[in-house]
């Protein structure tokens, strides 16, 4: 049970660094307590875990720009930051982990500030039929994130600038351009700044867990630890994601997002395996490449070791069906309709 909220803020824009924060209070979370922590990335284009960089984003021209490129721990999408967008990131351990609690912070947070929202598709919150939050998800060890994006006035032709979507995507969504379905506060309440969202923040996280909000001590932040963190995101490998000589690749969109898997295969089994995606069960995901390595390469075997870790993973499936019941329409279909899909995507291709 929550017992303790406590607030950190930090005037840093530098994404590696914040990316660095955010892990470090995730894994060093108190029993009981729950962390809000506010940030902002300056010209950054930030990605799922599971993404392809090159594929989600115009890399060379967002670096050229100055921008940065951003690999996060948690699955899901890509998304734009720059000083017009607070991040915010819920840091709790597993038992006391509720989306839907968290979620009721940001409501009520903008309906402070007279805009009216809720919880759309399987992780947004929009405002007049458009999305001014993507949210993404992330555990490990018993110790979970919950994180976002609030638009407030970011330069929405920097964000299709950079972002690189695809048309299947926009298309299930109904639209035409990233900017037609995104929505910045201040065109909803012109009078809204970053620092009225962050006080109204503040002021929601208190209301909505009936307990009163404490800074963060800083003798709790591990300067040397948050530093070894930094290191890693901003490491060339972790970025732009480990390239193979692949021979053989496949790609389908499904309702839980996109796919795209790379083979390198020699005298019939699988050497080596890239998989790339924008879905939410970035555990799952992560586990394929070594869950096929030395595979034969033909369709059964390669179901048969999703079957597998399904079998030996059935946490992962009772944490997605809880995150359901928080988006009804979107993350019903989770672990087990990913690896039906996946394997209907195998057989096709085989």
């Amino acid at each position: 049970m929550i017992e303790k909220l406590t607030y950190c803020e930090t005037e840093n824009t530098y994404p590696y660094r914040n990316l660095a924060e955010e892990a470090y209070l995730t894994f060093h979370v108190e029993k009981g307590e729950c962390i809000l922590f506010l940030w902002q990335n300056r010209q950054t284009v930030v990605i799922g875990k599971n993404q392809n960089c090159w594929k989600e984003c115009r890399v060379s021209q967002l670096e050229e720009g100055g921008g940065y490129l951003v690999r996060r721990l948690s699955g899901g999408g890509a998304v734009f930051h720059d000083l017009g967008n607070l991040n915010f990131t819920f840091c709790v351990r597993e038992e006391d982990y509720d989306v839907s609690r968290q979620m009721d912070v940001i409501l009520e947070a903008v309906r402070l500030l007279g805009i009216e929202a809720e919880k759309t598709g399987r992780n947004d919150i929009t405002a007049d039929g458009r999305k001014f939050s993507g949210n993404a998800f992330y555990r490990s060890g018993g110790c979970c994130y919950h994180h976002g994006t609030l638009l407030v006035d970011v330069d929405q032709r920097k964000m299709a600038e950079y972002l690189q979507v695809s048309k299947e995507k926009l298309e299930s969504k109904g639209v035409n351009s990233v900017r037609s379905r995104t929505v910045n506060l201040k065109e909803l309440n012109p009078l809204i700044t970053v620092d009225a969202l962050k006080d109204a923040l503040r002021k929601a996280f208190g209301m909505v867990y009936s307990l009163p909000v404490q800074p963060l001590a800083p003798e709790r932040m591990d300067s040397a630890e948050i530093g070894r963190l930094q290191q890693k995101f901003e490491s060339h490998s972790w970025k732009y994601g480990r390239p193979i000589p692949f021979q053989h690749g496949m790609a389908q969109r499904f309702a839980w997002g996109d796919v795209q898997l790379q083979f390198q295969v020699n005298c019939g089994r699988v050497t080596d395996v890239n998989v790339f995606s924008d879905g939410m069960e970035q555990d799952f995901l992560s586990a394929l490449p070594e869950l096929w390595k030395d595979c034969p390469y033909d369709a059964a075997s390669l179901c048969c070791a999703m079957d597998q870790y399904r079998g030996e993973n059935g946490g992962d499936q009772a944490f997605s069906q809880t995150l359901s019941q928080t988006f009804s329409q979107t993350l019903s279909q989770t672990l087990s309709q990913m690896k039906e899909d996946i394997a209907s995507l195998l057989r096709a291709n085989l």
